[in-house]
């Protein structure tokens, strides 16, 4: 089924030689520990309410202290409300922990991004839009899709407590080196395909499980030639295809995209920094530890049918059977049939939603937002579905209005939330209830995933959730086109 869009080369077991992840790895590189692990320098260090209060608990009871409070940043995002943000929140454990973040960057230093500074936002929106995000570090986060920073040609590793601990204590992390696979996505996208389409695709082809052990670098001419937004959605769910790491060689988009941005340097300073980027890219020898090639020119809107991202197919394909997977696979296979409800062989296409969700750090930047937009104007959401559009960060918010997005989506029915993760965990009030079906621009279809254990998840784009909330059900949205 997947030969047609992927060509395989299995290397040597020599690991990788000159790519950027090797660079940058080796330049932070401070020791080889004991263990066998690496101890490298981290960069640039972001941290939210969720997974901080018992690492500087910690902190605390050692009496230690944060070794380099400038390089960390802080913000609220996973439990923060989308509808109303006015202090007290009315979840008591959302207020806990709000409260408790703003304690410790107080106590310790730390610059904090709340709500007042009109910088709120997800933490991996707001990294790339300040500036903070720049080609070649290592950047560190208690949030597993850290690898969206990686479109900047940086190495993102989403962290637990506590190793925020340890890069709150030390600057450093224990890191075990990956081998490194080189993933070109050749040809040219058809219009209505989009950066959602083409990550879907490559997890749906190598598994979810297919990059463990792997830094996934990300290139060819589809790639090159996305906007910065795009790459990020292509990084961010990395983690959903097992990588630790997902990451694009910087080039002329990427410096245009960090240009005068706050934190980024300036005048001779960035002209600097930018002779450096251009050096740590991966060499035209580079060596890799296994390569896989898309063919771009056969891609199609992709939504997902199953409890995995793996679990995706065209909008105009008929859901597997069951003699479509491995043996090792099956048993997961038939749980997603009874979890979705859904029958093998049958079209996904038609299937009717409950809930319509624009967001999330995946797919909730200015240019998400338009691509909806584009979709919405002047057409009515369908009577049956509640829609939300939650934008990634206050900036975005701001943008967005003064485009006059916001009027569309109010106008075609859609609730015009404040910034926040919002549905995409149900950390937040935003949860689906029941066994509502959700057309969502999130990153995982996990069971639960959005706030209801029963509740059923389709991941998709910006674009093909506008056209379904107008449905009332799954369409193409190339119909729209």
């Amino acid at each position: 089924m997947l030969q047609n869009t992927i060509l395989k080369n299995n290397m040597p077991t020599t690991m990788s030689q000159h790519t950027l992840y090797d660079k940058v790895w080796d330049t932070h590189k401070v020791t080889t520990l004991a263990t066998g692990q690496d101890q490298l320098f981290i960069g640039l260090h972001l941290i939210h309410e969720v997974t901080t209060p018992q690492a500087f608990s910690s902190l605390k009871e050692s009496d230690s202290k944060v070794i380099f409070p400038h390089r960390t940043f802080a913000t609220v995002d996973h439990i923060i409300p989308t509808a109303s943000q006015a202090r007290p929140y009315q979840d008591a454990q959302a207020e806990a922990m709000a409260s408790a973040l703003e304690k410790n960057v107080k106590e310790f230093g730390i610059r904090f991004f709340d709500i007042s500074t009109a910088k709120q936002g997800i933490v991996h929106v707001i990294g790339p839009e300040l500036g903070l995000t720049r080609p070649g570090m290592t950047i560190a986060c208690g949030d597993s899709h850290t690898s969206t920073h990686g479109a900047f040609g940086s190495l993102a590793f989403g962290i637990g407590t506590s190793e925020v601990q340890m890069v709150l204590e030390t600057q450093t992390l224990a890191l075990k080196r990956l081998k490194v696979r080189r993933i070109s996505v050749t040809g040219n996208l058809q219009k209505g395909v989009y950066a959602k389409d083409v990550i879907l695709k490559i997890i749906q082809t190598l598994g979810v499980k297919g990059g463990i052990g792997y830094a996934y670098e990300f290139g060819g001419p589809v790639i090159d030639a996305m906007s910065m937004e795009e790459r990020m959605t292509i990084c961010n769910m990395s983690i959903e295809g097992g990588a630790r790491i997902g990451y694009i060689n910087p080039d002329e988009t990427t410096y245009a995209y960090i240009q005068n941005r706050e934190f980024a340097p300036k005048g001779p300073v960035f002209d600097q920094q930018k002779k450096y980027w251009e050096s740590i890219k991966s060499d035209l020898n580079a060596v890799y530890d296994d390569t896989v090639v898309i063919n771009g020119n056969d891609l199609t809107p992709m939504v997902t049918w199953g409890i995995t991202p793996g679990q995706a197919i065209g909008v105009n394909d008929n859901i597997p059977s069951l003699d479509d997977f491995d043996k090792d696979d099956q048993s997961t296979v038939e749980h997603a049939y009874r979890y979705m409800g859904f029958t093998p062989k049958s079209p996904i296409k038609g299937t009717p939603i409950n809930v319509a969700f624009i967001g999330s750090c995946t797919n909730s930047r200015i240019s998400d937002l338009r691509e909806a937009a584009k979709i919405l104007k002047n057409k009515t959401i369908h009577p049956n579905v509640r829609a939300l559009v939650v934008p990634g960060s206050q900036q975005v918010k701001r943008q967005a209005e003064a485009e006059g997005l916001h009027e569309i989506f109010k106008a075609a029915g859609a609730d015009w939330r404040e910034a926040g993760c919002s549905m995409c965990l149900a950390m937040n009030p935003d949860r689906l209830v029941g066994n509502e079906i959700c057309a969502s621009t999130s990153n995982r279809n996990f069971m639960g995933r959005q706030g209801s254990s029963t509740g059923r998840t389709i991941l998709m784009s910006p674009a093909m959730v506008a056209a379904a909330a107008i449905e009332g059900c799954i369409t193409d949205v190339r119909e729209y086109l």
